[in-house]
């Protein structure tokens, strides 16, 4: 049986986890770069930071993309939903922390005329169907 972490190996482990340039995003960049999407990173918009610095920026389309880690951002699959068991108020409390500020930034974006697109780590082993929702995503006229 394995060894629990002490609080401060889980301390180091957590520093290690990276906000950007991850391992999915990484993939949706090579994925729409060969393509031949040419995009702008982590909320660069011209002249300014958009809020909550989304990973893919597509300015004249005014088309945002976020690339999220499913248990990080609370999705409702299956990895989303599991529930640390170690200090379970906390991280109960941190995801719905960072749920609510994602929905706000969204209204942000969506308020200043940005459309919005949400691709979640586990939506990524399915590539053609991931392919598929991005260009249509990139493609479809903006909303009015």
């Amino acid at each position: 049986m394995a060894d629990k972490l002490t609080a401060e190996q889980r301390s180091w482990n957590m520093s290690r986890i990276r906000g950007k340039n991850t391992k999915p995003e990484l993939l949706v960049r090579r994925l729409l770069h060969a393509k031949g999407y040419r995009y702008r990173l982590h909320g660069a918009a011209g002249a300014g930071k958009l809020p909550g610095n989304p990973d893919l920026v597509f300015a004249g389309k005014r088309k945002v993309i976020f690339v999220n880690g499913c248990f990080w951002h609370f999705h409702d699959c299956r990895v989303g939903q599991h529930a640390p068991k170690n200090n379970a108020d906390f991280w109960e409390a941190k995801r719905t922390r960072t749920r609510e500020r994602d929905a706000g930034q969204r209204r942000q974006l969506e308020a200043a005329g940005w459309d919005v697109l949400t691709v979640w780590e586990c939506e990524l082993k399915d590539g053609p169907t991931l392919e598929t929702h991005l260009v249509q995503f990139l493609e479809n006229q903006r909303r009015s």
